[in-house]
């Protein structure tokens, strides 16, 4: 298949995703919540990537820092001096993507894109850290990963955009679009990252899965927390699953004998 090309997608069964490090159990995005995650015994984390106004790259969800920390702005228009003061939750600092990377070599982190000035800095720190087996790319802009891609220099793994996943579902549900499927995988998109619903239509399905898989695409749902969506999705045959109830994924796996921690479990 054409996922096993890419070392971040080979792992044993279903892939659990620690989504914002497990939003739900305290502090997104922090690093005391990824630490969390790699204890509990995840091996994949995801994040998101935005830049500071000097290009310093942050793992941090939203475009501005109101939501959750104790401090306001823009991220993009504010420098790094002022970003790093902010506080999630009033206690914990926003780390620096590099950082995250450095800190667990063995771990696995799906990248979201946020704003394209956020992709030269991201490429140069996949380059220090030598991250590129270990990171996926996904975005909600098929151009900024387009240039993401480019900027990196040689192929990483990466999902569909939104045209790709708008092809997907099309091929799942009529004819006609199968060759051009088959031309994404060729180009190397390894999986699709999709929500069970959009706008009130049904995305993820037993033929949309069906359909990804007969091309070597693997099939990854956001945001899962509810433990009987998790049974349906797994039932279904995909291939991973994004949550912020990090110990919830982690006990329905473990009943049906698919969960592999990672070395750093604790």
């Amino acid at each position: 298949m054409l996922s096993r090309r890419f070392a971040f997608l080979d792992h044993p069964g279903p892939l659990a995703f620690a989504h914002r490090g497990g939003a739900a159990e305290g502090a997104e995005n922090s690093a005391e919540a990824f630490e969390r995650a790699v204890r509990l015994g995840y091996t994949h984390l995801e994040t998101d990537a935005h830049a500071t106004a000097d290009g310093v790259l942050l793992a941090f969800h939203d475009h501005t820092l109101d939501r959750v920390t104790d401090r306001r702005g823009r991220i993009s228009e504010l420098p790094y001096s002022s970003v790093k003061q902010a506080r999630i939750g009033g206690t914990h600092e926003i780390p620096l993507l590099e950082d995250l990377l450095g800190t667990w070599p063995d771990i696995r982190f799906n990248i979201d894109i946020k704003e394209a000035a956020a992709i030269a800095p991201l490429a140069e720190a996949v380059r220090r850290t030598d991250a590129y087996d270990r990171i996926c790319l996904t975005s909600f802009s098929d151009e900024r990963l387009m240039l993401a891609r480019a900027a990196l220099g040689r192929e990483v793994c990466s999902a569909l955009g939104p045209r790709g996943v708008a092809t997907l579902r099309a091929a799942a549900t009529t004819s006609g679009y199968g060759r051009l499927l088959v031309r994404l995988s060729r180009a190397g998109i390894p999986c699709a990252q999709v929500p069970v619903g959009f706008r009130g239509l049904r995305v993820t399905t037993r033929s949309l899965v069906r359909t990804a898989h007969a091309v070597g695409m693997q099939v990854h749902v956001w945001t899962i927390n509810d433990v009987p969506r998790m049974e349906q999705l797994l039932d279904l045959g995909v291939d991973g699953i994004m949550t912020d109830n990090i110990t919830g994924l982690r006990d329905v796996l473990e009943r049906r004998d698919q969960w592999h921690p990672g070395r750093m479990a604790a």
